[in-house]
């Protein structure tokens, strides 16, 4: 076969395969010719590699077909869109549809951590059940404020160490108990230190020490806790969906808190490792942990509420989630 007099007698089809492209827009029956001239060109190409191999004709070709195919099956956004539309839109809407479930584990957990302090405190006999009395004391004297000198390393620990407990709550929350267990134990716990301290008179410390990186740290993880038991009732009750189905789309929507909740613990590190245990004074250290809190909620009830009203979900877009299932109707 003579590849120029196929190229001669072909070309014109070829260039109508690359006009359509290249168009902005196509209408269906220009999606119909796309799909039928990108089949004949196939084709042809297959033709001229069995007949003459490597060729300019086949090359140019070639390129053809893979813009045509490009058209046809889509292409990724670049990084940089990817992050602009996960940071503006995906992730603060996710976060904004937990908005309500995060602020009652919020309560119950401080609900649980002033019981457990109060009824511990109000009874000698309970702390002593706690410890020997000189460890008691050197905990509360010493131990406690040395746990927050600042370091690097620290921060670093402490970030890792938070976000993996973050994506515990959204990964297991399927389960509907590991997110409840957890965060009822870091309650209880606090609450035992809280009884400690208070019983040496260290109250006012504690609270000093916990409340400037504490106050973003807890809210990460009740957001992470309220997005995983999101993920368990999506399984418990799908609605109109099939439950593989709900459970697909609420996973993908709420593991993308997982993801963000990562940048927002780091930033709650960055203040327990160098902010909580420096030499700043105290209301200095209140209000920079009030201004990472409020930055956050800003973005998580502001900028998500701005995301829903533009019909956001969190949910990954169609090219990032693969090929939904088709219904008729």
């Amino acid at each position: 076969m003579d590849a120029d007099a196929l190229s001669d007698a072909r070309r014109p089809e070829w260039e109508r395969l690359d006009a359509l492209s290249r168009a902005h827009r196509l209408n269906g029956a220009q999606v119909d010719e796309l799909i039928v001239r990108y089949r004949a060109a196939s084709a042809d190409l297959a033709e001229l590699k069995t007949s003459v191999g490597d060729s300019p004709q086949g090359a140019y070709l070639s390129t053809i077909l893979a813009a045509a195919r490009l058209r046809l099956t889509g292409a990724s956004d670049s990084i940089l869109t990817q992050a602009t539309r996960f940071f503006g839109s995906q992730l603060p809407a996710a976060l904004y549809r937990v908005r309500w479930t995060t602020l009652v584990i919020a309560l119950a957990f401080v609900l649980i951590w002033a019981v457990t302090g109060a009824w511990i405190a109000a009874d000698p006999e309970r702390v002593a059940t706690l410890g020997p009395p000189d460890v008691l004391q050197q905990y509360a004297e010493e131990d406690f404020v040395e746990y927050y000198q600042p370091a690097a390393s620290f921060a670093g620990m402490v970030w890792t160490n938070n976000a993996w407990l973050a994506m515990q709550c959204v990964l297991f929350g399927v389960s509907g108990v590991w997110p409840v267990w957890m965060l009822a134990q870091n309650a209880i716990g606090i609450g035992v230190a809280t009884a400690v301290m208070a019983s040496y008179g260290y109250l006012d410390v504690m609270l000093l020490h916990i409340l400037p990186h504490g106050m973003l740290e807890l809210t990460c993880l009740f957001v992470a806790a309220a997005a995983g038991l999101h993920v368990f009732w999506a399984w418990v009750a799908p609605g109109p969906r099939t439950r593989g189905a709900a459970l697909a789309a609420e996973g993908r929507a709420l593991a993308t808190v997982a993801i963000g909740l990562v940048f927002a613990l780091g930033l709650s590190g960055l203040v327990e490792g160098f902010v909580t245990g420096s030499a700043l004074p105290s209301p200095v250290k209140l209000v920079i942990g009030a201004a990472a809190l409020g930055a956050f909620l800003f973005y998580m009830l502001v900028t998500g509420r701005r995301a829903v009203r533009r019909g956001e979900s969190g949910d990954l877009v169609e090219y990032e989630a693969g090929t939904p299932t088709l219904v008729a109707g």
